[in-house]
């Protein structure tokens, strides 16, 4: 399989701090690929700065053969590339479906918002159940399903999920590990930054763990599980 996204030599400052040092990573297309580390190892600034939130200050990032690294959020979206952001910020006065419609605004889901919407109710019947609610009055765990929603409304070939599981009671953080399992079977290509090691390197194919700043290993889902660094720095083991 051919990359999808290729992360090249990244380095990203706050100032003076250094939050991305020198990383590299690839996804091929079709894959899910996990980022795992501790709180303030940069997972969430590596997400940032894929979606052009943070601007690197050296390196490339490619996206289907395109450097994007100086774009704005707002292409990256448009070019393919969604994120389900940490702690699902969806706009609480609106309603489940105004929600959802607002995901659907970059040009190449338009013409498909229909049917996107018909594919959320039926991978979420909960949302469709209370589409005219608002969305601040769901539960934490159906506000997650909607933050994927809408996401998926924007019609991505790659989702990046930051820290997905944050604050979900245990059978909920099941669930959405399922269902980000099913999407990449129905061929989405999926990064997956969280700290619950154990869950996101069952499912997936390859791995990288990233400690300050750097990637320190890379490897398969298994090959990472099974690895006595990681086994005793993120599973107690």
């Amino acid at each position: 399989m051919s990359a999808l996204l290729e992360v090249r030599k990244v380095d990203l400052f706050y100032g003076d701090a250094q939050a991305l040092d020198g990383v590299s990573l690839e996804i091929a297309s079709g894959e899910i690929v996990a980022i795992v580390g501790a709180n303030g190892a940069g997972k969430s600034s590596l997400i940032r700065t894929i979606h052009g939130i943070e601007k690197p200050a050296h390196g490339s990032i490619r996206f289907d053969g395109t450097d994007i690294a100086t774009w704005p959020s707002y292409r990256v979206c448009e070019a393919g590339i969604g994120h389900v952001a940490e702690g699902r910020q969806v706009f609480p006065n609106l309603s489940v479906l105004e929600n959802l419609e607002m995901g659907a605004t970059p040009k190449r889901a338009r013409p498909r918002e229909k049917q996107t919407l018909e594919r959320v109710f039926t991978l979420f019947p909960r949302l469709s159940e209370r589409r005219r609610q608002a969305a601040g009055t769901l539960s934490g765990g159906e506000q997650q399903m909607l933050a994927i929603g809408r996401c998926l409304m924007g019609q991505p070939r790659l989702i990046m999920f930051d820290e997905p599981s944050l604050g979900l009671a245990p059978t909920i953080v099941q669930e959405v590990f399922r269902i980000v399992r099913q999407l990449n079977e129905e061929g989405l290509t999926i990064l997956l930054v969280e700290q619950n090691v154990m869950a996101s390197l069952k499912i997936a194919h390859r791995g990288y763990v990233l400690e300050n700043g750097r990637i320190e290993l890379s490897g398969s889902g298994r090959e990472l599980l099974n690895d006595d660094r990681v086994r005793r720095a993120y599973l107690g083991l």
